[in-house]
Formats: C-alpha cells, sequence, structure tokens
C-alpha cells in the first residue's frame, strides 16, 4: 500500500516524500486514506444510477462539518433537482457539455447575509464592512467544496467542480433567488462515474511546497521541467487561441494558461459583488 501511495504522488507530482509506514499512527490504513486522496480524479461522465437523495444530503452534512472561520458558517449549498432550474443553468454553460451530464447539479455559495442580519436584528451597526467578511465567506463556501468532493470521492461517487457560473453572477444569483451578500462560489456535478477518470499532473513539490519563507528559485526551468512530464502523459488536444498566437511545437500547461487568461474573463464580478451590497476596500 505504501508503494501504491509513492507511486501516484510520482505519477502527480514527479516526485514522492520519503514517507514509512512508520510515520503514521495507524499504519496501513492512513496510508490507504492518502492514497485514495492523491489518487482523486476528476469525473465529467456518469452512468444512468441514480444518487439517493439521502446519499446527497449526508455528503451535504459532512461538507458542512469542514472547519468555519471564527464558526460564522458562512457556506451554503443549493441542491437543483427542479428540471427547469437546471435548464436555466446549463444554458449559461454550453461549453460545459458534462454539466448536462451529471445526475446532480449542486451550487456552492458564500455567505455573509445571516451574520449581517445577527446585527440588524439587534439593532447594532455591522462595523467590519469592508474586503474581509467577503474574503471569509469565500474561504468557507471553498472549504465546504472541498470537503464535499474528498466525501463523495470516498463512497465511490465522481465529480466536477464548475468556476463558470461565476461567468454569469448575476445570472445565477437571479435563477437562484440569491439576497444581498449571499453569492455563488462554484457548481459541482456529481453522479456515479462511467469510467476511473484522468489523473492530471500536478506542478513539483518543489514549486509549491516551501520551507520557512517563499521561494521562486529556478522557477522558470522548474515550470519547463513540469511541461514537459505533463505532456508525456497528458498532451493537450487543441491550442487556444490559434488565430492570436498561432500554432506552438512547444504547446504545455504554461503556454495554455498564458493564453487562456489572455482574454478578459469575469471582468464583471467585482460589479456584481459590489450590488450584492460588499464594500471591497
Amino acid at each position: 500500500m505504501l508503494e501504491r501511495l509513492k507511486a501516484i504522488l510520482r505519477a502527480r507530482f514527479g516526485t514522492a516524500p520519503a514517507l514509512a509506514e512508520t510515520h503514521l499512527p495507524n499504519g496501513a490504513r492512513g496510508v490507504e486514506v492518502l492514497a485514495d486522496m492523491a489518487n482523486r480524479r476528476v469525473i465529467r461522465r456518469y452512468t444512468d444510477r441514480p444518487v439517493d437523495d439521502a446519499l446527497l444530503e449526508t455528503l451535504c452534512a459532512v461538507a458542512l462539518s469542514a472547519p468555519s472561520k471564527s464558526d460564522l458558517q458562512q457556506a451554503d449549498i443549493v441542491i437543483v433537482s427542479d428540471k427547469g432550474q437546471r435548464e436555466k443553468l446549463e444554458a449559461l454553460l454550453p461549453d460545459n457539455p458534462w454539466v448536462k451530464a451529471a445526475p446532480f447539479f449542486l451550487v456552492f455559495c458564500a455567505n455573509n447575509r445571516r451574520h449581517r442580519l445577527l446585527f440588524q436584528w439587534r439593532e447594532r451597526p455591522f462595523v467590519n464592512d469592508y474586503l474581509d467578511p467577503f474574503f471569509n465567506a469565500s474561504v468557507d463556501a471553498g472549504i465546504v467544496l472541498a470537503t464535499f468532493v474528498a466525501a463523495a470521492d470516498r463512497v465511490g461517487l465522481g465529480s466536477c467542480p464548475i468556476s463558470a457560473i461565476r461567468n454569469h453572477a448575476q445570472q445565477v444569483s437571479d435563477i437562484l433567488s440569491l439576497p444581498d451578500h449571499v453569492f455563488p462560489v462554484a457548481a459541482l456535478g456529481v453522479g456515479w462515474p462511467s469510467f476511473e477518470g484522468v489523473m492530471s499532473p500536478r506542478l513539483g513539490l518543489d514549486v509549491t511546497i516551501h520551507r520557512d519563507r517563499y521561494d521562486e528559485d529556478g522557477l522558470r526551468e522548474k515550470i519547463g521541467a513540469y511541461d514537459k512530464r505533463r505532456e508525456a502523459v497528458q498532451p493537450y488536444k487543441a491550442q487556444r487561441y490559434t488565430d492570436k498566437f498561432g500554432q506552438s511545437a512547444d504547446y504545455g500547461w504554461s503556454e495554455d494558461k498564458a493564453r487562456q487568461y489572455s482574454v478578459p474573463e469575469r471582468a464583471d464580478f467585482g460589479a456584481f459583488v459590489r450590488r450584492k451590497g460588499f464594500k471591497l476596500d
């Protein structure tokens, strides 16, 4: 089992820490859990097997058991099961065909409204009206989303986060009747997987783990090495914006990401958040 974990980490990052079973108090069981978590895959294709509503609600409960900043509990989950509601949201995401394929569609929202209502009910001023409440609520929602994904994996369900709903934040908010100070962070398609998924290699651990202080030594070379490692196992099927940048003979992750964000995206999100009542000073 330990060798399986190391093999998964090498496939994901190119290297693996020198872990021994003695490093984990619960030995082999702990290694198995870590291996399964490291091996997680994004799933965008599903079987017709229904997902029991009680199981889905249980996973939501597990996700909402995640850590919350100062116990403020600023995350909500909207389970979209009504056909009409689903169709409205799907119409906003024509470039995401896997949205329609998912048996269940969830929207994870940040909620700073409840906290503010506590002040309103007591007729007290909300004195922390600046960027931090927006950020805290966003982080809470992200933690709940990640915990739901991990919980779904443990029971054999597949999932795919969908950040593209923020491309249409106002429309999503209107469809879901989200009040002021509540906004969508990401959606999630959930279902029983029809295949094992594909592992996406990640940047090397020497890029994203730092000791004592942030370190960018050799970063360009390390990202270049990652480009080659990833292309060897997961080459891109198509290049973005060839009309603007042409065809690249050496098209890797770094070129793809540079092209992806060469076009403005969600430029109106700040205005949407301000309309929701947040001050971002």
